[in-house]
């Protein structure tokens, strides 16, 4: 369990780098929480910066949580660090553990007072990365989900559920258990979007504005 509880300090650690913080400040010299929603991540950057800055917030989002899993990699699984290897570690349950704790560090990075981000990026970063026989799948319903929608948190509690069912039939109890503690970080980080889905009330996501508008801008 020491070398798990440690993946996860790393995935922490890793995950307190918010690019969409860096990214901010150095396009709009203003901090995230000052544009748009307020909310550190890719769509609120790339809805009122651009989507290329958007794109470069998720790129930078997907690399800490790669550098997280490649860090516990080389202390557990490579063999290089025998006297903290754990052969009970597998692939797949060291990526989660480490996109756990980055997603924890996203959501609630110490050094902005726990108040960060919804972690989807980093999430569906980590399911892919640790099986994308699972992941992928579950990544393309909760996108399809978006696209017929709009609802974003409907997209990502989907994406975290259909991985957790995968991960119980073809990783085993501790893959999925994770799963479910992804599900349930998920529905925490999207209660607002949830509850307003319910009543009717939340915002419609339109995933191709970038291109339909401009299309309208060139036919005026």
């Amino acid at each position: 369990m020491y070398s798990r509880m440690l993946t996860l300090a790393i995935g922490y650690l890793f995950g307190n780098f918010v690019t969409a913080e860096l990214v901010a400040r150095a396009v709009a010299k203003k901090a995230p929480s000052e544009i748009g929603s307020g909310n550190p991540g890719m769509a609120n950057i790339a809805r009122n910066l651009g989507v290329r800055w958007g794109v470069l917030v998720l790129l930078g989002d997907i690399l800490k949580l790669v550098l997280a899993a490649a860090a516990a990699w080389y202390l557990f699984l490579s063999g290089n660090v025998t006297q903290t290897a754990d052969p009970s570690l597998t692939w797949p349950a060291l990526v989660l553990w480490a996109g756990a704790g980055a997603t924890l560090g996203h959501n609630f990075p110490f050094w902005r007072g726990f108040k960060g981000g919804k972690g989807v990026a980093v999430g569906v970063a980590s399911i892919i990365l640790a099986h994308p026989m699972t992941g992928i799948p579950a990544a393309l319903v909760g996108l399809l989900a978006v696209l017929m929608t709009g609802w974003l948190p409907l997209g990502a509690v989907l994406i975290m559920g259909l991985f957790t069912v995968l991960a119980f039939i073809f990783l085993g109890p501790e893959a999925g258990a994770l799963g479910v503690a992804y599900t349930l970080m998920m529905v925490f980080r999207f209660r607002k979007g949830l509850k307003e889905i319910l009543d009717g009330t939340c915002y419609r996501a339109r995933p191709f504005s970038f291109i339909t508008d401009r299309f309208a801008k060139n036919d005026k």
